[in-house]
């Protein structure tokens, strides 16, 4: 096995890059016309290239092996930092209750905390469960984004049902990741005791 780590410089990192930098783009063109349906659509345009070069970084990352530090740390806060930028603004224009962007960023910045505690006994990866959370909060966005208040009842229904759906996986998988932790918390506590 190679011990040559790739350069920084590599596609995965610049896409995660390109993902920090359309963040305040983002904010800036949901904010400049927030009751105009075509810039909504052109808001909701940046979050899904946005979202794509989070698919994109990494699976570009793992098939050529550029997995660097840089992607590891940045990675996880540029799709934090966008999908919070997204439930932030969406509450600040008043379209979503502020205790759906409170839930959620408090879950997903509480639980990125975590990893990074219970790191030293050993790797907390992504489950099916947060796999799908991931998923549905980024349609219940991309709805939540693209349609102004007040248009067609469907479209309206839908995008509150796939918010509705995103806050309970949010909640849920968030309790399934604490219990995980303390499992390998205790785990690595008795291993240590039998190595006594």
């Amino acid at each position: 096995m190679s011990d040559i780590r790739p350069d920084n410089l590599n596609v995965p990192n610049v896409l995660t890059v390109l993902r920090i930098i359309m963040v305040p783009l983002l904010v800036a063109v949901l904010f400049w016309q927030p009751t105009s349906q075509s810039w909504r659509f052109v808001a909701t345009g940046i979050f899904v290239a946005a979202m794509l070069t989070d698919l994109a970084d990494g699976y570009i990352a793992r098939r050529y092996n550029l997995v660097t530090d840089f992607g590891k740390l940045w990675d996880p806060i540029a799709d934090k930092a966008l999908t919070g930028a997204a439930f932030i603004s969406l509450s600040l224009l008043g379209e979503l209750p502020w205790f759906f962007t409170v839930l959620i960023l408090v879950r997903e910045w509480g639980i990125t905390w975590l990893r990074a505690v219970i790191a030293k006994y050993g790797i907390m990866a992504a489950n099916r469960g947060g796999k799908l959370k991931t998923a549905t909060q980024t349609l219940a966005l991309v709805a939540m984004l693209a349609w102004l208040p007040g248009l067609p009842g469907p479209l309206q229904v839908l995008a509150w049902a796939l918010m509705w759906a995103a806050l309970i996986l949010t909640l849920v998988t968030g309790v399934d990741y604490i219990r995980e932790a303390i499992r390998m918390r205790a785990r690595a506590r008795k291993q240590d005791l039998l190595a006594d």
